[in-house]
């Protein structure tokens, strides 16, 4: 926080540090910092009429107080009011100050909820305030999210000052504002801090407020708008033409087994066009399971690497079998060409990734494949001019910022097999170019979704041997326990060890996220040789692993995975001729969400339709896993119930950049001042 900022609310250097924890360094910051629920205050409730389980105010006259030590040590106090009407307030944890507070004789207030408990009617660790002079709130009491060390009061005072100092500050034009029918900024923001009395509580969190309405399109219109600068400054960007000769790019496609769909050779094309410009390429490449974006990008990246300027192709996936399956790819394709291919990963021998590092350095290797081994600081490249990030959403925006920034206008390609529905994807992905591979290759079979649940485990055990003994392979999927990587690991044992009792005739192998990539390799060899007949796995094998000859999937507790990451694990078969099928197991009972999963993922097998329908069931910030894709949460507003004003904002902001660029200017400093950098990676 800059000293000034800390002059204006008087506040210590300790305090701004708390502050800055909650990411708070401005005096927009502190406005935009709104409460999370609000307290009354304002009036008193008769312990009489006092609401059984909802929160109220009460007043009264302490005429008892005792610690009492069974069965548990507790303050006990009781007070009446002025109706005579008693009431226990119950202290689990207490210090000496609050007996003092609330000593015999004292008259406090109590804001709490009132609950039936062993001593009569109670509240359990209510607010106390004293009684004695003191008048009534004026307004409902703001709660807002805070941290250790910074109590409500202090941080309502520092917010108040805040809001004070930026009085009659104005962001927008009214002339904008009266067209849209939306409250001047200031108004909301005073609104929702401080409300009247006379507003009731639920009211304020009502999202259709014309005070959330202008926050919302505030929100809004700073994405729309960053987005559609970054555009214009990459449109305005040198990046360096990739014009690839197609030398390379026909002597692959002579080599493949199958002909490219139609789908394939458009989104190629869009790509190659992109390569061609002088501004860098900013394009996502998305395809449902099984749709041949891995071949796309392979012939991305000889367009890149036809060029006479010796440009180096970067390729980087989440995980390491996926980056490894990559690796193995790209060499297979690769190498007939005389392009050797350099694999870096975190598991790698310094040996090795020293050879790998100083070739990419010099120049001598042209193509890295690897996980985020490839945007460590030790690692340079030559003249990186593409750079190729599948499953982009699952990488942190610094991750990828890291990346891209280690060549200068690099041209950006990223793949993610979870659709996102087209109107989200214009809307919200301003700046990403977007092609879609919307058929698969006429080779692949359908696959038969099955809904079991997990009490008929036997026959499904019995269905893994017939599968086996008619020469087809299996994956059996571990539960996604994401709360300890230990207990799935265990789970995953237990499995392992329960199958190979109940199946001693078959070869079952095991893979999980804590192997060493030397000993995953070696079981993922094995089950691609067929020498395995079943792979337990965690859902490592989520994306990425290509066993023609597996034909059935199990996953156990299906209920406790999203959509995507089913539909994804199901894409693991159906990759050769044999009919191929999809066992979800559940365990009862099942939560309402669960139960519509699974009837979306049983009833559909396009991962458009299922992202169309993810999407109604998690909200977009959720599917989009705003988190990691480094689109900043949106805080306010939601893209499902808020379309009509993100439409306002995506037509608002062009006319804003070419005739108000200062109010553009005052406008992303309010809303996304520390974070402009993160939208365009």
């Amino acid at each position: 926080m800059l000293p000034e900022t800390q002059k204006i609310l008087s506040i210590t250097d300790k305090t701004a540090q708390k502050l800055a924890k909650l990411n708070l360094h401005t005096l927009w910051d502190l406005a935009l910092h709104l409460p999370l629920r609000y307290e009354d205050e304002t009036h008193i409730t008769p312990i009489a009429d006092a609401p059984f389980g909802q929160v109220c105010q009460v007043q009264g006259e302490v005429f008892f107080q005792q610690v009492q030590f069974k069965p548990r040590k507790q303050l006990i106090v009781r007070i009446k009011d002025s109706a005579g009407t008693p009431l226990v307030l119950r202290f689990l944890h207490f210090y000496p100050s609050q007996q003092q507070q609330l000593a015999v004789g004292k008259k406090v207030r109590a804001l709490g909820e009132v609950k039936h408990g062993y001593f009569g009617t109670e509240m359990i660790h209510p607010k106390i305030h004293s009684a004695e002079n003191t008048s009534l709130a004026e307004h409902l009491t703001p709660i807002y999210p805070t941290t250790a060390g910074l109590n409500q009061s202090t941080l309502h005072r520092i917010i108040q000052a805040a809001l004070t100092h930026l009085n009659h500050t104005e962001t927008l034009p009214e002339s904008l504002l009266a067209s849209l029918n939306l409250p001047p900024l200031m108004d909301s923001l005073r609104l929702l801090h401080n409300p009247p009395p006379e507003i009731a509580a639920h009211t304020l969190t009502d999202q259709h407020l014309p005070a959330w309405q202008r926050l919302k399109f505030d929100e809004l219109l700073a994405q729309q708008l960053s987005m559609q600068l970054a555009k214009q400054k990459r449109f305005s960007g040198s990046a360096k033409p990739l014009l690839g000769n197609g030398q390379y790019t026909q002597k692959l496609l002579n080599t493949l087994p199958f002909s490219l769909t139609q789908a394939q050779q458009r989104v190629i094309a869009e790509i190659q066009h992109d390569l061609a410009q002088n501004h860098p390429m900013h394009r996502l490449l998305q395809g449902d399971v099984g749709s041949g974006k891995t071949i796309v990008a392979a012939l991305a990246a000889l367009t890149a690497l036809e060029d006479n300027n010796h440009f180096q192709v970067a390729i980087m996936a989440p995980t390491e079998i996926l980056a490894e399956q990559h690796y193995l790819k790209f060499k297979q394709w690769f190498t007939p060409l005389g392009i050797e291919v350099a694999w870096l990963s975190g598991s790698l021998k310094k040996k090795e990734k020293d050879a790998a590092k100083s070739a990419l350095a010099d120049g001598s290797i042209r193509v890295a494949v690897g996980t985020h081994a490839l945007f460590q600081n030790d690692v340079s490249f030559q003249n990186l001019g593409l750079v190729i990030v599948d499953e982009q959403h699952r990488f942190g925006v610094a991750q990828r910022l890291a990346l891209k920034n280690k060549g200068e206008d690099v041209h950006q390609l990223m793949m993610s097999a979870t659709p996102i529905p087209r109107t989200l994807a214009m809307s919200f992905f301003a700046d990403l170019d977007v092609s879609s591979i919307d058929e698969l290759p006429p080779n692949r079979t359908p696959i038969t979704t099955k809904l079991v649940n997990n009490i008929r485990r036997e026959e499904v055990e019995g269905f893994v041997l017939k599968t086996c003994q008619m020469g087809q392979q299996a994956y059996w999927v571990c539960p996604l326990i994401e709360e300890s990587e230990t207990l799935q690991l265990q789970t995953a044992t237990e499995t392992l060890a329960t199958l190979q009792d109940a199946l001693p005739q078959l070869n079952i192998g095991l893979v999980h996220g804590k192997m060493k990539a030397a000993e995953k390799a070696e079981v993922m060899a094995k089950f691609v040789s067929g020498s395995l007949n079943v792979l337990v796995a965690t859902t490592v094998i989520e994306v990425g692993v290509d066993v023609p000859n597996a034909s059935l999937m199990v996953i156990e507790h299906a209920e406790r995975m999203g959509l995507a990451q089913l539909h994804q694990l199901r894409g693991r078969v159906g990759r050769g001729s044999a009919k191929s099928t999809c066992i979800l197991l559940f365990a009862e009972p099942l939560g309402e969400l669960s139960k519509a999963r699974l009837k979306v993922i049983y009833e559909h097998t396009d991962g458009f339709e299922i992202a169309r329908q993810d999407l109604n069931l998690r909200g977009p910030g959720e599917f989009l896993g705003a988190r990691q894709s480094g689109v900043p949460m949106l805080r306010f507003a939601n893209l499902e119930d808020d379309l009509l004003l993100l439409e306002q904002a995506r037509n608002i902001a062009p006319q804003l950049i070419n005739t108000q660029p200062n109010v553009v200017t005052h406008h992303l400093d309010v809303w996304l001042h520390n974070k402009k950098d993160f939208l365009t990676a």
